[in-house]
């Protein structure tokens, strides 16, 4: 899995973070400002706020008009099989469930749609981890 990751890591350039909330106090706005001062461009999908991180949200993974090659995912687990989808249907490399998000069925879809997954893992922790490493 470690490979894994850090290939995804290594590989990603634009990530989507599903559930960006505009919120300091929230774990997915501190990994997000973490993963942008690292390189990424984090693009915020919430339809619920207009931008976070000097980022344009938007509503959903199918009204970005670029290119995303990692979702990274901060919604309950019941709430993550229609996120997936999406992810499909826009072509992303990748999907990251983080810290206490797993849906079984929905990472197998993901996996036979030719998608790399992580579930239940902190992408800001798995970054940091990767880079102490020699």
């Amino acid at each position: 899995m470690s490979d894994e990751i850090g290939e995804i890591l290594a590989t990603t350039k634009t990530i989507a973070v599903v559930g960006l909330s505009d919120n300091p106090n929230r774990p997915s706005y501190h990994v997000a400002a973490y993963l942008q001062t690292h390189g990424y461009r984090i693009i915020p999908v919430n339809p619920f706020v207009n931008e976070v991180l000097g980022e344009r949200s938007y509503a959903g993974l199918r009204d970005i008009p670029v290119p995303v090659d990692l979702v990274d995912i901060f919604r309950k687990s019941e709430l993550v099989p229609p996120v997936v989808e999406d992810a499909i249907a826009i072509h992303a490399k990748a999907i990251w469930m983080q810290e206490g998000v797993v849906h079984e069925e929905a990472s197998a879809q993901a996996r036979a749609a030719g998608l790399k997954v992580v579930m239940d893992r902190c992408v800001l922790k798995e970054h940091v981890r990767l880079k102490a490493m020699p």
